[in-house]
């Protein structure tokens, strides 16, 4: 009987699972690290601004250790400066605490200010990308690198979402005491008064947390967290095609997740640390099948959508088995005029 019980609930949770869709995703329960939904977890992508949680992350780990403190004066360097959009645009020697940068950092993604965090933490941009590195190791994040701390265009910076899941559950485990700041709606940075890019802090329940990403070349990606009567979930998504896409993708996956919970302690799931390494990952860095946007080219085009095996990972013994185009900002001088106009590539 019992065995009967646990196939009709293995049954319900699997009819219960969203379609498969184009992208990796990686849905898992941040206390006991149980995977509730993977699909491609293991597959090289471009992790564009979701790279800034672990900047946030070592830049945790710095106050920690007593490098610095919240209220620590930072500066603009000319290669923060020189960083693209998304950014605060802060000219050279102008200054921020470390507090104020971080929540630019994860509210805003503001790639200069990245750079600002970087240099203030490690003393040059070149040794903090080796922190970055060396925090990768520790948590076992085996199939990441990291080539700068904003997640502009780089060539060899690549993650998966499994190793952005790690990261994720590190970031809520070793500080929690900053959890606030990954669910700021908006702040003031002297006259500059900036948002959100993160949609379901406005429009899912239980949303708090965490950060966005986009470059072309990656699609639009999302960690994405969420609590509801105690029981935070987190979802990593990469490659959806357009900003709408990633959130309604988010949302799918964390309201599936929140719908099974009830039956989660009568299943044994695989968890961030026991899910098996997929052999068919590709050994080179994937792009999406599509992206609509202006800012590369593409906006207007129709979404290119592959279904693909996806596995709700859990059963009684061992289951295995939106560039929110800010688009394009208009930035006027005094007398009203357009005075340039300037894409916003990354955030």
């Amino acid at each position: 009987m019992t065995a009967k019980i646990s196939t009709a609930i293995v049954v319900a949770v699997l009819a219960m699972a969203p379609p498969a869709s184009a992208g990796p995703a990686l849905l898992f329960d941040a206390s006991s690290r149980a995977v509730l939904y993977a699909e491609d977890v293991d597959t090289q992508w471009y992790p564009a601004s979701l790279t800034k949680v672990m900047t946030a992350y070592v830049t945790f780990q710095a106050i920690k250790d007593g490098a610095l403190t919240l209220e620590t004066k930072i500066s603009c360097s000319a290669i923060c400066n020189g960083q693209g959009p998304t950014k605060l645009g802060l000219s050279v020697g102008a200054t921020l605490t470390v507090k104020t940068a971080l929540e630019a950092l994860i509210m805003k993604s503001a790639n200069d200010v990245a750079v600002m965090l970087a240099e203030a933490v490690a003393g040059s941009y070149v040794d903090f990308v080796d922190y970055m590195n060396g925090a990768a190791d520790r948590l076992g994040m085996t199939r990441t690198k990291f080539g700068n701390a904003n997640g502009l265009p780089d060539s060899d910076q690549v993650a998966t979402v499994r190793d952005m899941a790690k990261l994720a559950a590190a970031v809520v485990r070793d500080f929690p005491q900053y959890a606030a700041m990954w669910s700021l709606l908006e702040m003031q940075v002297d006259k500059l008064h900036v948002h959100t890019h993160n949609d379901l802090l406005i429009n899912f329940a239980g949303a708090d947390g965490m950060k966005t990403g986009f470059i072309c070349d990656s699609g639009f990606n999302v960690i994405a967290s969420a609590t509801r009567q105690g029981q935070k979930l987190i979802v990593v998504i990469f490659g959806e095609a357009t900003k709408q896409e990633r959130s309604t993708r988010a949302v799918k996956l964390l309201e599936y997740g929140f719908r099974i919970y009830p039956w989660e302690s009568l299943l044994t799931w695989q968890t961030l640390d026991n899910l098996p390494v997929e052999e068919g990952a590709k050994k080179t860095v994937t792009k999406p099948a599509k992206v609509i946007s202006v800012v590369c080219g593409t906006a207007g085009h129709a979404v290119a959508r592959v279904r693909k095996h996806r596995s709700t990972v859990g059963d009684s013994r061992t289951k295995g088995h939106h560039a929110r185009l800010r688009g394009r900002e208009l930035l006027r001088d005094r007398t009203g005029k357009v005075a340039r106009l300037q894409w916003r590539r990354a955030y």
